[in-house]
């Protein structure tokens, strides 16, 4: 498969479906309650991120696809909190509200990274006059022509009622239709291009299977019976594989490498799926690109997307070590991955520097540094900023390729570049737990000391080991 990212900035995806909002309380927990034999906690920290049919439409929106979203919501705070986030990404969401149903929302309580409970908030959107399922026929009626992809969410509560007709609308129009189902009668879906089901969902409609070679004929036998162009399924740990009627299987193994969180795993996988065909790519390859992208979000806690950034960097493969950690990072995605990082309780170092050749001495320096803490952040001067430093004939070394060699270190977790003389700025976005820096420097003299103390960090010197240094090692080089 070619590594080469699709351009989205043209492409157009409607999404319909159950949309969400997904609550998150953080704190700790150290007592049981009098009361009863469960834990106390005390919540420190909330947030709230959209979920469902609303989390697939964010993904598709991350990676710069113009997104319009349809779906039913309640008459509270949490439609309100719900249109604000979709807005702020650039979403057209355009609601049919009702008065008989909350907007649903999932409450989690997560403390110590564990999920101790979760409160769910909805009402039965199926009874009927719930809310007005010709209202969002018709707004999905006026936006279809506008879209070349559609994606159905499905997640059971209600607001799928007219699926049927609004996958004869869109087969109508010549429009490709991806559909994340639920339930065990799919015939609502008949005529729909591509049904994404995890396997559990696929055997609730087709039986057991007992092995792949079973799997691949009830998913071509379910293809033929729907009249649908394939199908995606999930299988967990072991990938997922895409059942076309004329072609031959393809499995495609799991990209993840290290898994927080598998929640809206799957609205990433349809919703990037969705914005490859909208782009002009064949089942396949979108579907490999939906892999790629899932294992991006696995790694991340909560709700997530895969932003085009992360995906391009995961593609490109040199942001990788031999593990296949993602280890060269952006700004904004260092700060993503540390957020998540502090979320399971790890204390972040940082330190910085030219390492135009790398060498013995920096190896010691910074498995001393990681040796502080979880996770190691090493900034580099890119090449610019090493001229002005070290005089025109540095770097020996391009940026891109000392920041490989990093990277190919077990104890560095991240890398990225800075242009200015100093990291302070990047330092004070950061705010590591602990400032490193090696040599003779005083604490006041180290670049970015300032923000980290103020912030109840700390700033610490190491010893650089003796007889090591890249000056001397290219004066030896000179030498006869």
């Amino acid at each position: 498969m070619s590594n080469k990212l699709p351009d989205f900035s043209g492409a157009r995806v409607l999404v319909v479906g159950d949309v969400m909002l997904d609550r998150y309380w953080h704190g700790p927990t150290s007592r049981i309650s009098p009361e009863a034999p469960v834990p106390v906690v005390r919540v420190r920290d909330h947030e709230a991120r959209p979920g469902g049919a609303a989390n697939a439409a964010l993904n598709a929106a991350a990676l710069g696809v113009k997104t319009t979203l349809l779906g039913v919501v309640g008459r509270d705070e949490a439609a309100r909190l719900l249109s604000e986030h979709l807005l702020a990404s650039g979403i057209d969401a355009q609601f049919v509200e009702t008065a008989d149903c909350p907007t649903i929302t999932k409450l989690r309580v997560i403390s110590r990274n564990q999920q101790l409970i979760r409160l769910d908030f909805e009402e039965a959107l199926s009874a009927v006059g719930a809310f007005d399922a010709d209202a969002l026929q018709a707004r999905f009626e006026a936006a279809l022509p506008r879209a070349d992809v559609v994606l159905l969410s499905d997640y059971g509560k209600g607001s799928l009622i007219g699926a049927a007709a609004m996958v004869a609308a869109a087969r109508a129009a010549g429009k490709p239709v991806i559909i994340d189902p639920k339930g065990h009668d799919w015939t609502a879906y008949r005529g729909a291009s591509l049904l994404t089901p995890n396997l559990g969902e696929f055997e609730a409609v087709a039986g057991v299977t007992a092995g792949d070679e079973d799997l691949f004929g009830k998913a071509q036998t379910l293809c033929t019976a729907l009249d649908l162009a394939a199908l995606l399924v999930t299988r967990s740990e072991h990938g997922m594989s895409l059942i076309e009627p004329d072609a031959a299987p393809l499995t495609l193994p799991t990209e993840a490498r290290e898994v927080f969180d598998v929640t809206g795993a799957g609205d990433t996988v349809i919703a990037v799926l969705a914005a490859c065909v909208a782009a002009g790519e064949s089942w396949s390859r979108a579907a490999y690109l939906a892999n790629v992208a899932a294992g991006i979000v696995v790694g991340k806690l909560g709700t997530a997307t895969a932003s085009r950034e992360e995906l391009a960097a995961a593609l490109a493969g040199k942001n990788q070590n031999e593990d296949g950690a993602v280890v060269v990072v952006t700004p904004a995605e260092l700060l993503v991955r540390i957020a998540a990082a502090r979320k399971q309780g790890e204390r972040v170092v940082m330190t910085n520097g030219c390492f135009d050749l790398l060498h013995v001495g920096h190896l010691r320096y910074l498995e001393a540094a990681r040796a502080l803490g979880d996770r190691l952040v090493v900034a580099v001067n890119d090449d610019d900023s090493v001229r002005r430093i070290k005089g025109p004939t540095r770097p020996l070394n391009a940026c891109d390729d000392r920041m490989r060699m990093l990277a190919g270190l077990k104890c560095v977790d991240w890398v990225l570049p800075f242009s200015e003389n100093t990291p302070a700025d990047l330092i004070a976005a950061v705010l590591p737990d602990i400032l490193v820096k090696g040599g003779d420097y005083r604490i006041e003299q180290i670049a970015g000391h300032e923000a980290v103390i103020a912030h109840g960090g700390e700033v610490r010197v190491l010893d650089f080991h003796a007889g090591y240094s890249t000056s001397s090692l290219i004066e030896r080089a000179r030498k006869p």
